[in-house]
């Protein structure tokens, strides 16, 4: 059986974790590319930078999917996963998730490597303040607009939501130096600080087994840690719904999903401490 050959290679080694979109599905945040997931198109970084009315389509969409977002729970596979950081068995978490539900579901050793949308940032002064505090000053700037775009509004990724008008959505400028704001995450054609990369490098190399969850590796954001521990002898187990472009450098490949398989292992993990 495919669980117990994971659990077989996961067992008491020094497990690093590198979650994706679908450990997330569970908490009710749509992916990108799960199974039966309709194609998206997500905003690019340059696009983004563009002019207003490419941000306008953003916060406006932002505006009313970050709601929804924002009252999202952690899932059973998020508590398994701080489980056995707490056990001792999991020794770091490298994220591509923006959500923040690691952390509040106890994880303490996490890399956020895509940022969080929690977190917005200033392009011009890099002024970095609270995601809630600014959709207080949408809601200020724009009365009635999340009564008229309705309740039939398809959630998407990311906090975003799928919105056919954004006429008329007053944006909300740095109140330092009256720059561009957008949230602090690493949009799709924007690179992921340096650094950030580094110390995740460096989690995977202290790692004896690498455990993949909810990921489809299709960017190379988060494929190229699969492919240097493979390189590095470092054992990869893949747990995801559907195939995944790091399978033929996986060790064990488990196609279930996340909640289930990790609170398996979390079981396990405890039994053995």
């Amino acid at each position: 059986m495919l669980l117990d050959r994971a659990l077989g290679v996961l067992a008491r080694r020094p497990i690093v974790a590198l979650t994706g979109a679908g450990l997330s599905t569970d908490s009710g945040i749509p992916d990108y590319r799960g199974p039966g997931s309709p194609r998206r198109t997500p905003m690019t970084y340059q696009e983004f930078l563009s002019g207003e009315a490419a941000q306008r389509r953003y916060w406006a969409r932002s505006y009313i999917g970050w709601a929804r977002m924002a009252h999202a729970a952690p899932n059973t596979g998020h508590h398994a996963l701080a489980a056995l950081e707490r056990c001792g068995a999991l020794h770091g978490l490298i994220t591509q998730n923006v959500d923040g539900l690691h952390g509040e579901a106890g994880s303490r050793a996490v890399i956020d490597l895509h940022g969080r949308i929690a977190d917005v940032v200033c392009v011009g002064c890099r002024r970095r303040t609270s995601r809630a505090q600014l959709q207080e000053r949408f809601t200020a700037l724009n009365p009635g607009f999340v009564e008229a775009a309705g309740t039939a509004v398809e959630a998407a990724p990311d906090g975003d939501a799928e919105l056919a008008a954004v006429d008329g959505f007053r944006l909300a400028w740095c109140t330092e130096c009256g720059g561009v704001l957008k949230p602090d995450v690493v949009f799709f054609g924007e690179n992921v600080p340096r650094e950030r990369v580094a110390r995740a490098y460096a989690m995977v190399d202290a790692a004896a087994a690498l455990l993949v969850a909810g990921s489809s590796l299709t960017v190379m954001s988060g494929l190229r840690f699969v492919r240097h521990a493979h390189k590095a002898g470092i054992p990869v187990v893949i747990v995801n719904r559907g195939a995944t472009r790091g399978d033929p450098l996986a060790t064990v490949r488990v196609d279930a999903g996340c909640s289930e398989t990790l609170s398996a292992l979390a079981a396990v993990a405890s039994t053995a401490a």
